[in-house]
């Protein structure tokens, strides 16, 4: 099966027709407003009615109060949430929409046992532990550190770029990667031709 690609940090509507041309399947929206790609409700909703029907928008929470949430749902209504920070599964299911739960990997980590305590989600998205971060830290981990017999989808995230997703994907197997920095002109401005040149970099490795 091909490998979905999902262009995190959108911040601009063009950036969002771009990652939908190249081929990409999920876009995400940053709702954290320590990130340097947040972007507020009235900016999301303005790029999720740009996005062509293949493209799923996500919605990206760190640590958010439930209010929150839900305020931004009412204005913005993103059909996926992903939460990035260390919400407890409970959490996750408030909102009534698939979730992907954000796992920070480093050594000692028991992926497996995330997987069962949100055994009710889309996927785990395994990033990078950088200290202070949570993703676009453009940082890669050990890929050897994913286990076999993950019983969830996994997007692969963290550092990757044009020049490593070829071997990510052939290496580690993810069901999706995730790329933010790596595809960037700028913080928050994503380069058309590195979407199109990371996405075709996944294609090859699918064969």
């Amino acid at each position: 099966m091909a490998t979905a690609v999902k262009i995190c940090g959108i911040t601009r509507v063009e950036d969002g027709l771009a990652a939908a041309r190249a081929g990409a399947s999920y876009i995400g929206l940053l709702f954290y407003a320590q990130s340097p790609r947040y972007v507020t409700p009235a900016q999301a909703q303005v790029i999720i009615r740009s996005l062509p029907a293949p493209v799923t928008p996500v919605g990206v929470f760190v640590d958010p109060a439930e209010a929150e949430v839900r305020a931004i749902l009412s204005k913005a209504p993103v059909p996926v949430l992903q939460f990035s920070g260390s919400e407890r599964p409970e959490f996750c299911r408030r909102f009534g929409r698939p979730y992907i739960k954000a796992v920070h990997i480093r050594a000692g980590v028991d992926l497996l046992q995330y997987a069962r305590d949100y055994h009710d989600a889309r996927a785990l998205l395994l990033d990078a532990y950088v200290e202070g971060l949570h993703g676009g830290s453009g940082v890669p981990f050990d890929w050897s550190l994913i286990p076999r017999g993950v019983p969830l989808p996994v997007f692969l995230s963290g550092g990757l770029t044009v020049e490593n997703v070829a071997e990510a994907v052939r290496r580690a197997r993810p069901d999706a990667v995730d790329v933010s920095s790596g595809v960037e002109s700028a913080k928050g401005v994503k380069d058309a031709a590195k979407i199109a040149a990371f996405i075709k970099g996944v294609r090859d490795a699918d064969g």
